[in-house]
This record gives C-alpha cells, structure tokens and sequence, in this order.
C-alpha cells in the first residue's frame, strides 16, 4: 500500500462533509491508498457522524482561535491535504493560505459565497441570464419594484444558503410584513440586507463542476424533485434535495459552465450553480458559488458504489488532483459525469438508494 495520506476535513460532521468522508473512504480502499481522516467540527453532536481517524472540536469560522487551531492540527497530525468543506470555512482558509501549511484545492476567496447582488451584477456583465433583480433599500422602493418587475416575486436575502428567509411574495405589503417580521425578531439586521428577484415557477435544477486553473475537470447537472419535511417549510424549499435525477441538457451545461466561468476567470476548485426555469422552460442562474452543493460528494459516492467504478468518485478525484497524486490530465474529464435519468432518494433515518431509469434499486446507504 503506498504512502499513508493524510486529509484534514473541516466542518466534518455536517451533510457536505459526512459525504466527502465518506467518498474518501470508499475512493482510498477501492484504490488501496491508505488515508488518515482529521476533522473538526463546531456542532458538538455531529462530531461523531463521519468516519474518522481523529475528531476534534472546533470554534466558529470567526472566532480567532479557529486558524490556530488548524494550523495545529496540521503540524500534529502532519496533514498533506487540507479540505474546508462549509463555505463559510472554506472562505476564511482560502484567504489565509500563506498561515496553512497544508496543500489545498480551493478557489480565490472572493469567489467562495459571494453575496447574491454581487452574483447577479457579475453573470449579467457576462451576459449569463439571471432573473432580474432589484436591491431593496428602503420600504419607501417596495411599491416601485413591484410596478416594475411585476408579481409575484422571489424575496431572498443577499446572503446565506438552503432558501433560507426566502419567499413568494405577490404585493408590496407581503414584503413588508416579511422583512418587518424577520427585522424584529433579529433574523436579519436591515433592509438592504434583501433583493427582489423575478419568480421562476419551473424546474430546479442544480449543476457541479470540477476546475483546475481554468480547465473544466468533470461537470454534472440534476433536477431537484422533492425536498425533506417540505410540508413545515412556508416556500416547500428546505435547501439539500430529498430526490433529485440526473439530466444531460447540453442547454444547462452550457449555462452551468458560463456561469462558472462569469464569476471566476480562472475558476479551480469546486464550483456549484443554481439554475431555475421559468414557466416558458428558459433557464435562469440564481446563484453560483466556489463551494460544491452538500451532496456532490454522494452523488460521486453513490455512483461508484453501484457502477463499481472509481471514475465517478468526484471527491475522490478532487483528493487525488489536489495531493499531486494524479495530475489532471490522468483523471478522465468529462462534461455529463453521470448518465440521465438516475434518481438519488435519500430521506431521514431511512438511507440513500440509487434508481436507474429502468427502475432498478441500488442501496447506497
């Protein structure tokens, strides 16, 4: 067995992490690389969720003892590769580099969870379509978007992830009262912190893609189809999909890659895209981020579990790019990593399942 890697992993304990754990594990004993697993993790009950060597506690991403903290961690356990997997954490590492003397496989800082407006003015630049978006500065501005862009509309915070304070609101005073209630019970801190964005009624789709220094590595896009405990959420929107299928749409892909590469130049690392479509089908991005969607690493995983294929484990491939292990040209790249029609069904407590389009049943979890 070649030489033991050593992967610090954090945020380890949450969706996206429990994942890539989990898509290291099965890359390293299919290709019989021996791999040593570090990870921190804030929460202190999902510490124990992810399989690993060593966990450990960790601060939040703010607290000034969290970069100590991993560069300790790094000299102690003598960590090759350094994987941040929550935006949040990711942005803080990559802008602090020169203090981690670890290898990483990450964006520019300020491509990793850039605010929504920020999205919007960059893809619009590109000419990527984006539903139009208003800033919201003040109450007095409701009335006027609302005669402008019509009803309904999308309103979202300029930050944050998961549809989160998000909603369809058909009148200024529905807006009113949403900021209103969010602003009172500390939710958010002021109006500008919201934009007013087109609705989009069709489909939802998501879109991850690999880089390394501009060169697109792997791209794959899916349809979200159902989300967990939709019925208590006001919008039926509760972030990580509970079914979703793969799609291959040369349309999306085109749409996924330029929205990409609007946001970043030179993009390496992972990236994702959110893309919704309008009544008519015409697909809009509404964000795209230098992070991975939760479950890129479990589609990779789940893929090849039933495929018996490493080539799908897109994770995996990420680790082995990113150590220097396999250099990018060694890595099959591909633009429709994973075949159409393939649902991923993963609900709580009751495990994952992969079903093709015929309707076979895999048991990934």
């Amino acid at each position: 067995m070649a030489q033991l890697l050593r992967v610090l992993v954090t945020g380890a304990g949450g969706i996206g992490g429990v994942n890539f754990v989990r898509a290291l594990r099965f890359g390293a004993e299919k290709s019989k690389i021996g791999i040593f697993l570090v990870g921190t993790e804030f929460n202190e009950y999902y510490i124990d969720l992810p399989d690993l060597d060593e966990a450990i506690k960790s601060p939040r991403h703010s607290d000034p003892s969290f970069l100590p903290l991993l560069r300790k961690l790094i000299s102690k356990y003598k960590v090759d590769f350094l994987h941040p997997n929550p935006s949040s954490e990711a942005k803080v590492v990559a802008n602090n580099l020169p203090q981690l003397k670890a290898k990483t496989y990450l964006p520019n800082w300020r491509s990793i969870s850039p605010d929504k407006e920020t999205i919007w003015k960059k893809l619009k630049t590109k000419q990527v379509p984006v539903p139009e978006t208003r800033s919201v500065n003040s109450i007095d501005e409701l009335e006027g978007i609302f005669k402008e862009l019509g009803s309904p509309l999308w309103l979202r915070p300029k930050e944050g992830a998961g549809a989160r304070l998000a909603l369809k609101v058909n009148s200024a005073e529905e807006a009113l009262h949403w900021i209103k209630l969010n602003l009172s019970q500390g939710r958010t801190k002021a109006i500008g912190e919201y934009i007013l964005q087109s609705y989009l009624p069709g489909r939802d789709l998501a879109y991850d893609s690999l880089w390394y220094h501009g060169k697109l590595i792997a791209g794959s896009a899916r349809q979200r189809l159902e989300y967990p405990l939709k019925h208590i959420s006001l919008t039926g929107l509760t972030g990580t999909p509970s079914v979703a299928r793969t799609i291959q749409e040369e349309k999306i892909s085109k749409i996924g890659f330029a929205s990409v590469k609007a946001l970043d130049s030179e993009p390496h690392g992972f990236f994702s895209t959110d893309i919704k479509e309008d009544e008519g089908g015409e697909p809009y991005v509404t964000e795209v981020d230098g992070k991975w969607h939760t479950t890129a690493p479990l589609w990779g995983y789940a893929f090849a579990k039933a495929k018996k294929d490493n080539f799908y484990n897109v994770a995996f491939s990420y680790l082995l790019i990113g150590t220097g292990r396999k250099t990018p040209s060694e890595i099959r790249s591909s633009d429709n990593l994973y075949p159409e029609g393939y649902a991923l069904i993963r609900q709580m407590d009751s495990g994952v399942i992969l079903k093709d389009p015929k309707g076979k049943v895999t048991r990934i979890l």
